[in-house]
């Protein structure tokens, strides 16, 4: 399990547990920046692949929001692959979160999935708010080279 698959962008609800997670595909692209910070180079998917415990089929996937976002840039050819272009230190896990996931306040009630407010709010609205503004802060304070200091890309 990689550094971010405990953080949260969705709430999933059922009658035994709450819990908070991101996607893998959000998970697989921080392990593909830090591997592209790491070479400082040029890679190519089919180099990538294996050592993020991917296939180069689904490594499109995550490298198509980085290059149309600009962190990475995609060079066509035969020495041609993928390099990171940004300066780690200016971007924020909250920043890598929302690229792949959407943005974590997406004004829907944990409860009944629906807006909550107006008139009337759920049981759970204000602690939620207080708990969703907490958990963005100390992401969008985070920035993606903190994602870097535990473990290796495959953990």
């Amino acid at each position: 399990m990689g550094p971010l698959a405990l953080l949260s962008c969705s709430l999933i609800l059922d009658s035994m547990t709450m819990e908070l997670r991101v996607e893998q595909r959000t998970d697989l692209a921080l392990r593909t920046i830090r591997l592209l910070a790491d070479r400082g180079t040029t890679t190519r998917a089919r180099e990538m692949a294996p050592e993020l415990d991917t296939t180069v089929q689904y490594l499109p996937h995550v490298m198509r929001p980085l290059v149309r976002e600009g962190w990475v840039v995609s060079e066509p050819g035969p020495t041609g692959g993928y390099r990171l272009v940004i300066d780690l230190s200016t971007r924020t896990i909250l920043d890598l979160i929302e690229l792949f996931e959407g943005p974590i306040d997406n004004k829907k009630c944990i409860l009944n999935g629906g807006p909550c407010g107006g008139d009337e709010y759920c049981a759970l609205h204000f602690a939620w708010i207080e708990a969703r503004e907490a958990l963005t802060q100390r992401l969008s304070d985070t920035p993606l080279t903190e994602g870097f200091t535990k473990g290796t890309p495959n953990e």
